[in-house]
């Protein structure tokens, strides 16, 4: 699937957002999830929504000396950049000198282009945790210095530095996630369009509350199983992965359950725990990802704002009110037991 080329009719100096995506390093994989839009036609919905995107390095036809041009045009202001989008950590290394990743054909490293756009776009968007911490990609020695365009791990910073503003004045957009949902990079793409996205629309960390104010707990199928404290206890159970199997679906800011992937599945959904992807710090969580660190028992990490002795208090009284049915439903990899069926009367 090719853009399709900038044709004479169409003018990037014109009325629209101009959009430059860039790949750093990374494995791609938000670009691939971007392609499962839930869309009939891609390049359509940016079209109707004013998008024009000028390049990306997987899906333009543009190459070579074509594309050297396209970025010098930009970086010099002689073409307006109104986005500039990242995806894939900065690598700052050997030595601070960005020389893990040259551009090719131009000889100048990917963190000097980048450097050098970001001063003249008016909105610089980080695509997925590790364009926004450093990610996967900075995890373990990181020996190739990784980071994030404004915060390296959980320290604000980054290759562009704290104070840095795009031209609108917002600081980067980080629309966290590994990789991210197509959906919450369109919709920040169009929220951009639209001149409807401001400060007051990200959160401490800058991801775009219209799914960071949620958490991927909302809308989980396992939630009466949550409620009871019914745990799985291998992978194939039915029931809550929070207390034996690592899921972080409570601590993790993100719509995955409400906004699904594909349509129909989350990670959750899949049987598979949440491990927090858009939060800073997740590659490393210091234990397996299939298990949960306990401290005399008592999960360490506990759901966002509950204090501890509540929730110690709750999941004494839920394991000993746990229905029959829930109780074997959760260590099963099927449903057992079925609701039971009772005379019911609307009064």
């Amino acid at each position: 699937m090719a853009l399709p080329r900038v044709l004479p009719g169409d003018d990037p100096a014109g009325p629209g957002l101009n959009v430059l995506w860039l790949q750093s390093g990374g494995c791609g994989g938000c670009s691939m999830s971007l392609l499962c839009a839930d869309s009939t036609d891609f390049h359509g919905q940016l079209r109707d929504a004013g998008i024009r995107l000028l390049w990306h390095p997987s899906l333009s036809l543009e190459s070579g000396a074509e594309v050297v041009d396209l970025l010098e045009r930009l970086a010099q202001g002689r073409l307006r950049l109104d986005v500039l989008c990242v995806e894939g950590a900065l690598l700052r290394g050997p030595h601070g000198s960005g020389r893990f990743h040259v551009m090719a054909g131009t000889g100048v490293p990917m963190i000097h282009w980048v450097q050098r756009l970001a001063a003249q776009a008016r909105q610089v968007v980080a695509v997925g945790s590790c364009a926004a911490w450093g990610g996967m990609t900075a995890a373990g020695d990181n020996p190739t210095d990784a980071c994030g365009l404004q915060w390296d791990d959980d320290r604000p910073g980054g290759l562009l530095g704290e104070a840095f503003r795009a031209g609108s004045g917002l600081p980067v957009i980080n629309v966290a996630g590994c990789p991210t949902h197509p959906g919450w990079v369109l919709d920040t793409l169009m929220a951009l369009a639209d001149d409807s996205l401001h400060a007051g629309d990200l959160d401490s960390l800058g991801r775009p509350r219209f799914y960071a104010d949620q958490l991927v707990h909302h809308g989980c199928t396992r939630n009466e199983f949550y409620e009871f404290k019914a745990s799985a206890e291998k992978p194939s159970d039915q029931g809550c992965m929070m207390e034996h199997m690592g899921c972080k679906g409570t601590q993790a800011h993100a719509d995955c359950n409400t906004r699904l992937w594909n349509g129909e599945g989350s990670c959750t959904r899949g049987g598979h725990a949440c491990i927090s992807c858009t939060e800073p710090g997740f590659q490393e969580p210091g234990h397996p990802f299939h298990q949960t660190p306990k401290l005399a028992g008592i999960p360490i990490g506990l759901p966002t704002d509950m204090p501890k002795a509540w929730f110690v208090a709750l999941a004494s009284l839920s394991k000993s009110a746990t229905p029959r049915r829930v109780k074997l439903n959760a260590t099963a990899d099927h449903r057992v037991v079925a609701p039971v069926a009772r005379k019911t009367r609307l009064k």
